[in-house]
């Protein structure tokens, strides 16, 4: 296998983690946003425009993984289609709850009403990526796909 070619595989790897420490950091914004403590409309403002941008990458990723990079782990690996599932079950979890917070977002619900709806996400979103990153790293570092990792795994 040439250099090139190495390089090539061992991205997947390298992006996936980079996605998943970008999403976790607009999370991160996301929160601070709804806990600065300035008067709700602020805050609520703050949020929909961290909401819209962080909704928006974390389901880009997701249809991504779904569309093209959980199709060719599994056409590699079959063995591993029930982690793929229980992945797409979470994807599919993360988006109504996503929804549920755009939702809340938009009627100007409050603050203890969002802090919920981005607790629940926070919970759910790293237990996603800790167990995706535990099942799917190693098998990442060797996957032959020709598909630009930015575009498939999401462009933040």
């Amino acid at each position: 296998m040439s250099e090139r070619e190495t390089t090539r595989l061992i991205a997947w790897s390298q992006e996936l983690r980079r996605v998943h420490t970008r999403l976790r950091e607009a999370l991160r914004v996301t929160r601070e946003a709804l806990a600065s403590g300035d008067s709700p409309g602020h805050a609520t403002r703050d949020l929909l425009l961290y909401c819209h941008g962080f909704c928006t990458a974390l389901n880009a990723h997701h249809a991504g993984e779904d569309r093209t990079l959980f199709p060719a782990i599994e056409a590699a690996h079959p063995g591993l289609a029930p982690v793929l599932r229980a992945l797409e079950q979470d994807h599919s979890m993360l988006g109504h709850l996503l929804a549920g917070l755009q939702d809340a977002a938009d009627r100007a619900a409050t603050a203890d009403e969002l802090d919920a709806h981005v607790e629940g996400i926070a919970a759910l979103m790293e237990n996603h990526f800790r167990y995706e990153e535990r099942q799917l790293l190693t098998v990442l570092e060797g996957l032959d796909l020709e598909a630009d990792p930015g575009e498939t795994l999401g462009p933040l």
